[in-house]
């Protein structure tokens, strides 16, 4: 009995002796540095050292202002740009489309046919109908992201012409 005593006496004085101890001593990573605060009379004095050069001059002018952040949804080219790549990806789609319902027509009336239908496309339909569904949706989101192009681009002022291309 009298060793568990004296086991609990031993850890409790490590415990507290061990926090007093480090509370002493710098702890890793929390060196000291101290901080300097320069004024113009400290730069002056480190330049007549020669520890310190100048290169530029002081300019009493008052700043250019500087000139305006490019906004792309100012600028014309940028819609003419995206418009375009939009109505060729739109135009790819259409003719995707129209190839497909035609493989589906000739296969219907047996007709030979040069083209097929792609089964390793990224997106392959159980059933015809199912396909035709997709390659439309296809085409519908393009169709609207142009239409939002278009009022993204009259809310900004931009010439109609602008995204045909005119």
């Amino acid at each position: 009995m009298s060793r568990y005593f004296y086991a609990g006496v031993t850890l409790g004085l490590i415990s507290v002796a061990i926090p007093l101890r480090a509370a002493n001593r710098p702890h890793a990573g929390t060196e000291h540095h101290s901080k300097a605060v320069s004024t113009n009379d400290g730069l002056d004095k480190l330049h007549d050292l020669g520890l310190i050069s100048v290169a530029a001059q002081e300019n009493d002018e008052e700043p250019t202002p500087a000139p305006a952040p490019y906004l792309r949804t100012q600028d014309p080219d940028w819609y003419a740009a995206q418009a375009a790549n939009l109505r060729n990806e739109l135009e790819n789609r259409q003719a995707r489309l129209r190839q497909y319902q035609q493989a589906l027509d000739d296969a219907r009336s047996l007709k030979n046919s040069t083209g097929g239908l792609d089964l390793v496309a990224e997106d392959v339909a159980i059933t015809p109908e199912a396909g035709i569904e997709i390659l439309q949706q296809r085409v519908s989101e393009t169709q609207s992201e142009l239409d939002a192009l278009e009022d993204l681009a009259r809310r900004n002022g931009i010439e109609p012409g602008t995204l045909r291309g005119q």
